[in-house]
């Protein structure tokens, strides 16, 4: 089953290199490509998830200010079965961890980040 378009949430990640981008968010987390006009723009889909890749040369990262373009401290969360079973996974896919595991009253989350520095939140929530 398809997301009709308009039910998608899009969430732009400037990227300095579009292809890694890709490589990371279809290889690790499950996401698949949509379109890929590189090393431009790219995009892809989690459920009604479309993440827009947007590298230097797209519209997207040359509309932004200057002093905005850098990585932000937003970050997508993603909700995940088995936290530490990810955590392990990822780890040996040489993936780059930005927190320890951190719990709290709803759950227990880690941070990761894709080749760019933008920041994943893989989210286990309490059963």
């Amino acid at each position: 089953m398809t997301t009709p378009r308009d039910d998608y949430v899009s969430v732009r990640y400037l990227v300095d290199d579009v292809p890694a981008a890709i490589d990371f968010y279809t290889r690790h987390l499950g996401f698949t490509l949509h379109t890929n006009p590189a090393p431009a723009f790219a995009d892809v889909i989690r459920g009604s998830l479309r993440l827009l890749l947007s590298g230097p040369a797209s519209s997207g990262a040359r509309a932004t200010p200057a002093d905005n373009a850098g990585a932000g401290r937003n970050r997508i969360h993603l909700i995940v079965g088995d936290l530490d079973a990810e955590v392990t996974r990822l780890r040996d896919a040489g993936v780059a961890f930005r927190s320890d595991v951190v719990a709290g009253p709803g759950g227990r989350q880690i941070l990761i980040a894709d080749p760019a520095g933008n920041l994943i939140e893989l989210f286990q929530p309490v059963a």
